[in-house]
């Protein structure tokens, strides 16, 4: 694992996914939980803009239709939109090992049926699963919700968990079924070794370095859900919704996760491009991290770590060398005369 930190890619995604992760911790720390808020800028007493602003030096990433500045949303969404990632994967992760090495010890002979039922779960969109468990959930009723953002967050990260752990397991368990019958071990079973001796001895040790890819992978694929039910106004931590008829404001995200801060302003995408784009570059960016940690452990496992180059040192001076050459020279021409 010290080889990991010699790595570029692992350190240049882990450096990222840290900025983010701790830098909106911080940022709230610092400013507070509300964005800034700019409706109007004047000039010598005269309006030049009004909300939503574009991108300056004040506002990097410009304003929403409402004023508030889009840098400290993203700031203050960023850990509700990583730690709500990184949740679905590891509740995927801790149902599915166990269970996909039971299906490729245990249940080995059945493991053919059972893929026979999961398979058909690959071409069913996961955003449709989870858009019709966590609607109930995550939409706001009339009478305002009776959880908080951190246990909606909670319930959504077990239900989207939940969801897919059938396909990860099935994925587990054919990699540990075709681990099962190598022959050393086969030998430990000869040996008289019990299943869950051989899983802890053998099988989770060699794919410890493919299971700690394949939760980069589902981090990966949370967050592409994340977005898709983002586009469908249901938001991580919940979703707020004003019922009045006459003047109802449209659903927004009530914790500035990024989900939510591209959902709710994709509509804007002609007419003020920065609303959307600028949630979608850091979703985007946060993706490459993972993808980036991903190569670089992978490098590491397999023993491309970058190594100095070394100095080159001439034992032989250059003259030399030509001196040794030049006397080659003249002795082959002898023989090749002494022949003629």
């Amino acid at each position: 694992m010290k080889s990991v930190w010699k790595q570029p890619y692992f350190i240049f995604g882990f450096s990222v996914l840290i900025f983010f992760l701790v830098g909106s911790f911080v940022f709230e720390w610092i400013f507070g939980p509300d964005p800034k808020q700019t409706y109007f800028i004047y000039k010598n007493g005269r309006l030049v803009e009004a909300a939503p602003l574009s991108p300056s030096l004040m506002h990097p990433f410009g304003t929403d239709q409402f004023g508030f500045d889009m840098l400290a949303k993203i700031m203050l969404g960023a850990k509700y939109t990583i730690i709500a990632a990184m949740g679905v994967a590891a509740v995927r992760m801790l149902i599915a090992v166990p269970l996909g090495f039971a299906i490729g010890t245990y249940w080995h002979k059945r493991r053919s049926l059972i893929n026979s039922f999961i398979d058909p779960l690959h071409y069913v969109p996961m955003t449709i699963f989870s858009y019709l468990m966590l609607y109930p959930v995550l939409w706001q009723p009339m009478g305002g919700f009776s959880t908080t953002v951190w246990e909606r967050i909670i319930i959504q990260v077990v239900l989207m968990g939940v969801i897919t752990v059938p396909i990860v397991a099935s994925l587990i368990g054919n990699e540990a079924n075709l681990l099962y019958h190598q022959e050393y071990i086969l030998a430990s079973r000869t040996l008289g070794a019990s299943r869950l001796r051989i899983i802890t001895r053998h099988l989770f040790p060699m794919m410890r370095e493919k299971l700690f890819v394949l939760y980069g992978q589902q981090v990966v694929e949370t967050l592409v859900v994340f977005t898709h039910l983002g586009l469908l106004q249901l938001f991580i931590g919940g979703t707020k919704v004003s019922y009045d008829p006459m003047f109802g404001d449209p659903p927004k995200s009530i914790a500035y996760e990024w989900a939510g801060l591209f959902g709710s302003s994709f509509r804007y995408l002609q007419g003020v491009p920065w609303l959307p784009l600028a949630p979608a570059i850091c979703f985007g960016l946060l993706i490459l991290a993972i993808a980036a940690m991903i190569e670089g452990y992978t490098r590491a496992v397999n023993g491309q770590v970058k190594i100095p180059k070394r100095k080159k040192i001439a034992f032989v001076s250059d003259e030399t060398l030509k001196w040794n050459q030049q006397q080659l020279k003249e002795r082959l021409q002898l023989l090749l005369q002494n022949e003629k």
